[in-house]
């Protein structure tokens, strides 16, 4: 993706963010499973795609990018799809250039972090190929995955709150809950 085409994001990307006002007010409701936090021991699961479901593996990501939704599960496979508040992006950055804060929290070069945009809670669903970064849908709120999802570009007040991992074999489990705060800043 262009730097340019991230001023004009498309009609789909403001549809997606009309879409997803209904699901963003859906009440999370702790006693359930689904709709508990991610948890240290949890692992992460393909939100789309022909993994859908699937248990997330490092190898399964594209080397350098683009990130892929995910959701977490508990150990008995209990998919936390319960609340908005649980997207997480998955992408396979590698280590160079990683900063320090990044490192503590990667896995096999594999970062975590919330999906939800920190300015209106959409998804950050997007990849820009010229800035190996994330981009949210709606607004076009840029994050470097290399530096704690740190903002680059976009009206997005703060970065993605991360979510440490460790890998065992390859794969992918929660070491702990997420770092930072999830979600759009509220007043």
């Amino acid at each position: 993706m262009q730097d340019q085409d991230l001023r004009s994001l498309s009609r789909r990307g403001a549809l997606i963010g009309t879409g997803l006002a209904a699901w963003i007010s859906r009440p999370a409701r702790a006693e359930d499973p689904e709709s508990a936090p991610p948890q240290a021991g949890d692992h992460l699961v393909f939100l789309t795609g022909s993994k859908k479901g699937q248990t997330i593996r490092s190898d399964d990501l594209p080397a350098g990018g683009p990130q892929m939704q995910a959701y977490p599960a508990d150990p008995n496979g209990t998919v936390r799809n319960g609340s908005r508040l649980n997207l997480v992006i998955v992408a396979h950055i590698g280590d160079d250039g990683v900063s320090d804060e990044t490192r503590a929290h990667m896995a096999d070069g594999v970062v975590a972090y919330s999906g939800i945009c920190s300015h209106q809670a959409c998804p950050v669903s997007m990849w820009s190929n010229d800035r190996h970064a994330f981009v949210c849908s709606c607004h076009g709120s840029v994050y470097d995955p290399r530096n704690g999802a740190e903002v680059l570009a976009g009206p997005a007040p703060r970065h993605l709150a991360a979510l440490p991992l460790k890998s065992e074999n390859g794969l992918l489990t929660i070491a702990a809950g997420f770092v930072g705060r999830v979600g759009m800043q509220t007043s």
